[in-house]
């Protein structure tokens, strides 16, 4: 441990930059795997077994090295779980890829702020984390891999904080957002508007997370169900679903004038409005919020592109927003709209999406349960539209594990 301590025991120099140490600066990543990720890798495989042993172990290290950290974590570490030290395994795997780690890093060093992440928090989660690797990873540990997870740390850390500073002088840690309506369309969906205490600039399409005062320090992601407006409202479409804390919270306690914190935007499902490719849209349960807020946008850079849009629900009560959507239909002769009713894991979507078409030349985007966008990728791809030209935002994936 004496070199991970000694390399860890300030924040990292602000004038390193991404692309520096273990990450080649190139784009599109490298051919063959550095010497750091081989190690990096068989140590995650080396632990995969023991996960739960490891974020165990990782968070009584942090709590009980540092009990002042203790206050930026929820006060059920159940809604936590896994999240931090998820996060930093997942980026220390695709140490080799600076295309996908330093956007993901920079999102999330920028995101940490809304938790009161300071620079000098990092040497203690690296300090965890390299001692609880050295515990459950003993077939694969030793000098040559300690050093090599402590470059991959130090220079994950910096891109992070990097990313902090430089958001901090654009924007808030996050806003505070007061409920203005709470539709009760279903008893378990509701539609709630807030109205942010500061400008909010957002792209249709993209996601945000919530902190409810109910449950103090515990953030969800969830779509902006309308592009931007000229008020400044915003709008969620929140599904209670069992044992979800923020879900229950927000659909069976928050009334007008209940105040939440919103953290800053995030995602890449939007329109690329330098193209006129047609739109083909799947959206399931409350997935169809940012479908709606990309139908908004098209009307309002008044385009003509054919949208097409199947909107999936597993029962005729749960098309909430069908009405809504009918509405937009008849109003712009290019949208065209088709709720599907059933499971779509067993092919009622992926069936009423094949019979129309083709849809070699469109642009497909894709939003609800992880199951569904996993089958919805699949059998998008398999009706031939390239996978480069379909945009979704898993949440639970790389995109968002910290949240």
């Amino acid at each position: 441990m004496l070199e991970a301590r000694h390399r860890m025991d300030a924040p990292p120099n602000r004038s390193a930059r991404p692309g520096t140490g273990p990450i080649p600066a190139g784009g599109g990543g490298v051919t063959e795997p550095s010497p750091d990720a081989v190690l990096i890798r068989r140590t995650l495989a080396e632990i995969a077994p023991v996960a739960d042993k490891v974020t165990s172990y990782f968070y009584a290290l942090v709590f009980t090295g540092h009990p002042e950290l203790r206050s930026l974590f929820p006060a059920a570490m159940d809604a936590q779980r896994d999240r931090l030290l998820k996060a930093l395994l997942t980026a220390a795997e695709h140490i080799d890829n600076p295309d996908v780690l330093v956007p993901y890093l920079r999102r999330l060093g920028a995101g940490h702020r809304k938790y009161g992440t300071m620079p000098g928090h990092y040497p203690a989660v690296g300090e965890a984390l390299i001692s609880a690797l050295a515990r459950y990873a003993q077939g694969t540990w030793g000098p040559e891999a300690q050093a090599a997870w402590v470059r991959a740390y130090t220079a994950i850390s910096q891109i992070m904080i990097d990313a902090a500073a430089e958001d901090e002088v654009k924007a808030p840690a996050w806003w505070h957002a007061e409920v203005v309506s709470h539709d009760l369309r279903t008893p378990d969906i509701a539609v709630l508007t807030v109205r942010p205490d500061q400008p909010y600039a957002f792209l249709a399409g993209q996601y945000t997370s919530l902190e409810t005062p109910w449950w103090p320090r515990v953030w969800r992601h969830y779509s902006f169900a309308s592009a931007p407006r000229t008020d400044g409202l915003l709008s969620f479409h929140v599904k209670a679903v069992p044992a979800g804390w923020i879900s229950n919270a927000l659909v069976r306690h928050a009334r007008p004038g209940d105040v939440l914190r919103l953290g800053p935007p995030a995602g890449s499902m939007v329109v690329d409005h330098t193209t006129d490719n047609g739109m083909l849209c799947l959206g399931g349960g409350t997935g169809i919020a940012p479908i709606k807020a990309l139908i908004e946008d098209v009307a309002e850079h008044g385009e003509r592109r054919p949208v097409e849009v199947f909107f999936a629900a597993r029962s005729d009560g749960d098309l909430y927003d069908k009405d809504t959507l009918l509405g937009l239909q008849r109003s712009h002769p290019w949208l065209s709209v088709r709720p599907v009713v059933g499971d779509w894991l067993t092919g009622q979507l992926p069936q009423a999406v094949g019979e129309h078409g083709p849809w070699s030349t469109y642009d497909a985007f894709i939003s609800g349960p992880p199951a569904m966008i996993r089958s919805g990728v699949d059998e998008l791809k398999r009706i031939g539209i390239p996978g480069d030209r379909i945009r979704h935002d898993a949440v639970e994936e790389l995109a968002g594990v910290a949240g």
